[in-house]
């Protein structure tokens, strides 16, 4: 029964700061496929002084909403209000930059993926590391506070993502999963921690004189205090370690009611990629997924090393340690959503109010009478910049030309396919490198609609693309799962490997061995329809980066 499960501690609790919305998921530790009960709370990114973050008080109370939107679900449906659980995980957005001093304060405010002011110090690392180094990751964010010598850096004594922040707040400990850690600073995957190398190469590039220097506000000003970076980063942990357990303090922090008992063991915090492999089930070698939020990404586990440098990929790693090459895309479904809401409330304003949900329907099943190239309209979804389209800045832009044909289904077709757009340019490079790849899961909430976001993304990319029910659950359920993951190791009293369970032996067995999977296969026409489409999208760019250029934001 759910309920013994909970009053047992045979639960595993997962919390994910996503970019729009806080969710919590609890699930059965002896069946995580099971989910016991959800939660959730909506926020939302902030643009201040040129750059997009997140207040730390908007994380917390976002956190203690949700956590309390999940016990009363629990209530509601088992008739139990836990507190205390078997595991719990944390995860979030991933990359970004939070630095803090002796003391923990933070230096200056939260800077998140978004964030795209990065570029010189992006290059810099990807010319003396040989690898693309990404302009949202956390080494490109403390590389440009040094170039530009900010005041703060010479305080600096740690520097962490969302997720591991969280993580030591509640623990103490100053951990990281190792797929989140790799969108901090690259990994070995041979031995599971940042790349020692690379390391080395970090620490003589920011030793060496160079323009920083004559920047310097005084003689401290953009130097590190530490002899090596690897000194301010948390330790990295693969999926399976013990991580900490929920203090006093931590306990207060998530549930302010008291109820919450401390001693809780964790697992490692993970990013929204890494718990999006989870969700899919795609952590093993030629399996990959796409995760559709405020931005969307493509993750696909490699089988050999990329023969060349591309700025179009990241390699990051599965939660295990597993290569991975991810096309990353910092704009998804928000424009989308916007275009629902008008239409929500042109619904309203008809008198006819419909739900979210029935909106997204009516829209998406509208889709499907669309012309499979959309009819000659295109749509740019650019709230955000791009480095994949070469765009500092977003405009979002809806183009067409005098022979196109406007109907509502091209219209809402040509806006799916937009989501989909910069991540085809990106995947076009894995299909030139002759990546492998037998299987595609897609995850996030525009996938709800069955057979449609879900059909057209198989048309986009040219391979079968599967979807389970616990897609709409997401990254909360993946945390969570791996929360369950890391349960069934401890109760060996063995590391992950010494016990014999992979996590993708976890994963195929005890998760998704029953798991209801719907595989939409590409059909021709959409595919042509969307390579068309893809053309036009690309030589459409060009009116894109004249709308950054000349409209103003604000203006």
């Amino acid at each position: 029964m759910s309920a013994d499960a909970i009053r047992s501690r045979r639960t595993a609790l997962g919390i994910e700061l996503g970019s729009t919305r806080i969710k919590a998921c609890l699930v059965d530790a002896d069946d995580p496929a099971n989910v016991l009960a959800v939660g959730s709370h909506v926020w939302e990114n902030r643009y201040e002084s040129g750059l997009w973050t997140y207040s730390l008080d908007d994380v917390w109370s976002g956190l203690q909403a949700a956590y309390a939107d999940l016990v009363a679900d629990a209530q509601q449906r088992h008739g139990v209000a836990p507190d205390t659980f078997g595991a719990i995980g944390v995860s979030a957005m991933m990359h970004g930059y939070l630095a803090f001093d002796e003391g923990g304060t933070l230096l200056v405010p939260f800077r998140t993926w978004r964030n795209t002011n990065t570029g010189p110090a992006a290059a810099e690392l990807t010319d003396a590391l040989g690898v693309n180094i990404p302009l949202r990751w956390s080494i490109a964010h403390l590389h440009q506070a040094v170039v530009d010598a900010e005041p703060h850096v010479p305080d600096i004594r740690f520097v962490t993502t969302l997720a591991g922040y969280v993580h030591a707040r509640l623990t103490g400990e100053k951990v990281i999963g190792v797929g989140d850690a790799s969108g901090m600073f690259p990994i070995d995957s041979t031995t599971g921690d940042y790349d020692a190398g690379m390391l080395e190469r970090y620490d003589a590039l920011r030793q060496a004189p160079g323009p920083a220097a004559g920047q310097a506000q005084g003689p401290a000003a953009g130097r590190l205090p530490v002899a090596h970076v690897t000194d301010l980063l948390p330790r990295v942990l693969a999926a399976g370690a013990p991580a900490g357990e929920l203090t006093a303090e931590g306990a207060a922090l998530l549930d302010p009611t008291g109820a919450l008992r401390p001693g809780i063991p964790f697992c490692a915090p993970e990013g929204d990629a890494g718990t999006g492999m989870v969700a899919t089930n795609a952590v093993a070698p030629r399996t990959g997924n796409v995760s559709a939020g405020t931005s969307i990404f493509a993750m696909v586990v490699l089988e050999r090393p990329l023969e060349r440098v591309h700025h179009e990929l990241d390699l990051v790693t599965t939660p295990s340690g597993d290569a991975v090459a991810m096309v990353h895309c910092n704009n998804g479904a928000s424009e989308l959503a916007a275009w629902a809401g008008m239409f929500a409330r042109f619904a309203a304003a008809s008198g006819t109010p419909l739900a979210d949900d029935a909106v997204y329907e009516t829209l998406f099943r509208e889709a499907l009478e669309g012309e499979a190239d959309a009819g000659g309209l295109l749509a740019y979804n650019h709230l955000a910049g791009e480095p994949i389209a070469g765009l500092a800045e977003g405009r979002p832009l809806f183009v067409r030309t005098p022979d196109s044909r406007l109907t509502l289904a091209n219209a809402i077709r040509a806006q799916l396919y937009g989501v989909f757009g910069t991540l085809a340019l990106g995947m076009r490079v894995l299909d030139d490198e002759g990546v492998g790849l037998d299987r595609m899961f897609a995850h996030g909430g525009m996938f709800r609609t069955a057979g449609v976001a879900q059909r057209f993304l198989a048309g986009a990319l040219g391979a079968p693309v599967s979807v389970g029910d616990t897609a709409s659950e997401g990254g909360a359920w993946g945390i969570a799962v791996l929360a369950a993951y890391a349960m069934t190791v401890r109760e060996t009293d063995a590391s992950a490997a010494a016990s014999g369970i992979s996590l993708a032996a976890y994963l195929d067995d005890r998760v998704f061995a029953d798991a209801a999977i719907a595989t939409a296969e590409p059909d021709p026409a959409d595919v042509a329809g969307f390579a068309a489409y893809l053309d036009r999208y690309r030589a459409g760019l060009a009116v894109e980066a004249a709308a950054v250029q000349h409209l103003t934001e604000g203006r």
